[in-house]
């Protein structure tokens, strides 16, 4: 018998389903001593959030809105409640330590099971949607069809598959000699033989595609901001991912990978690094978003070389992380749009929200570093009637912290409840 081959937007309307049967019939009322509103950019006082089955059916003033009778009540007035946090560039089924030659040793079903266990962590940190962009063997297809399913808990997931890019660039794995041939899945040369992968990429299970434009600070043997696709190639990839409906991150450190990224209509820039001028007037008159994971340059220096990472990459990282951060400053002055994305398996899962202090330090307000980590996540994966708000008809995620984040942004690296679907994950049962 022939498996149906399930698309991305039938994934995601499996995921609607994620919520447990009792979860599905469970009316639950929640008192919301302030609730961050990031569509307004508030905090509004004293509210009642009403969940039924696995979305929110109404919000307002607890003194006016009633709970129904026999509903769960969950009492949460002395925290501020505000919607799951987005993550929209992580690598859930990689760890910080198998980087350099520690990931040779990688196999496609231990990425499976590392994505098993981080998951868990990434939602328990109050991360209720993420973005997966790129990862081996189609495994974060696996762990995203096995967390719609209900049989381990996870954040709901959009996923990339193998990462596309040119053989020997960033998107290949070049550690091994020439004797071996080997070649990794995502890599290709050409404009038809890159437009074979996304079709592969699609055919697998792939949600969205990532590509490579330049190179990177963990590849071996190539320069972090040199193009590595000719013009000709990204058109070719982002033509023929939009033909099928999907969306583009592309991996872009260098002023030309990314100027051509935006000239081909990719979606986002991931990590964004040599941005010029151009490059940010292209990227908001294109409205296209910009993902730049500034916290990882601190774990890096500090942790990078026992966890494996070559000497030659912890330079290119040492040439690179300011001038990342002091381009993210001229980006958000300049009013691109900006997503939360912290490339999440360099650093431990987990400890996706230490970069909420980061983005403030370097030029945002704490809610516009929140509203990079909701509604304008939830635009940027074409999810934004369903997450990033807590409003009717949205998908019942939430997180609690205690304090105001829209004061002190350090808050939300100690999310204290979580509810994913519906379904409670941490504090209250």
């Amino acid at each position: 018998m022939r498996r149906s081959i399930v698309s991305g937007t039938a994934v995601l309307a499996l995921a609607t389903a994620f919520a447990t049967a009792a979860a599905a019939q469970q009316v639950t009322a929640i008192h919301a001593g302030r609730l961050v509103d990031p569509v307004s950019g508030k905090v509004l006082n004293d509210q009642m959030i009403i969940v039924s089955g696995d979305k929110v059916s109404a919000v307002g003033p607890a003194s006016t809105l009633v709970p129904p009778n026999g509903a769960r009540k969950i009492e949460l007035g002395r925290a501020t409640v505000l919607p799951g946090l987005i993550d929209s560039h992580v690598h859930m089924t990689a760890n910080a330590n198998d980087e350099g030659l520690n990931g040779v040793l990688l196999t496609t079903p231990r990425e499976a099971i590392n994505g098993v266990a981080n998951a868990k962590k990434t939602l328990e940190a109050g991360f209720t949607t993420v973005r997966n962009v790129g990862a081996g063997g189609f495994s974060d297809v696996a762990l995203r069809d096995a967390i719609n399913e209900g049989e381990i808990e996870g954040p709901r997931m959009l996923v990339s598959g193998p990462a596309i890019g040119a053989t020997g660039g960033h998107a290949d794995d070049n550690l091994l000699p020439f004797e071996y041939h080997h070649v990794s899945e995502g890599a290709a040369d050409g404009p038809w033989a890159l437009r074979a992968k996304v079709r592969q990429n699609f055919k697998y299970g792939a949600d969205l595609i990532k590509f490579m434009s330049t190179g990177g600070v963990l590849s071996h043997g190539d320069s972090v901001g040199g193009q590595q696709l000719t013009q000709e190639e990204m058109n070719a990839i982002v033509e023929e991912a939009h033909m099928w409906g999907r969306k583009v991150a592309v991996h872009a450190h260098g002023a030309a990978g990314i100027r051509g990224a935006l000239l081909a209509g990719a979606d986002s820039i991931e990590h964004a690094s040599l941005i010029d001028d151009e490059g940010i007037r292209i990227a908001k008159a294109k409205g296209a978003y910009l993902s730049m994971d500034i916290y990882n340059d601190d774990f890096i220096l500090a942790e990078g070389e026992k966890n494996g990472i070559e000497p030659a990459s912890m330079e290119k990282e040492r040439q690179i992380g300011q001038l990342q951060r002091a381009n993210f400053e001229r980006a958000v002055k300049a009013g691109v749009k900006m997503s939360f994305g912290t490339d999440a398996g360099v650093y431990p899962h987990g400890d996706n929200a230490k970069q909420f202090s980061t983005m403030v330090r370097f030029g945002m307000t704490p809610m516009q570093a929140i509203q990079a980590a909701t509604v304008n996540g939830a635009d940027l994966l074409g999810l934004g009637d369903k997450v990033g708000r807590i409003a009717p008809g949205y998908f019942a995620d939430l997180i609690a912290v205690e304090g105001d984040p829209t004061q002190d942004v350090k808050t939300l690296e100690k999310v204290t409840f979580v509810m994913k679907g519906g379904a409670v994950v941490r504090g209250a049962k």
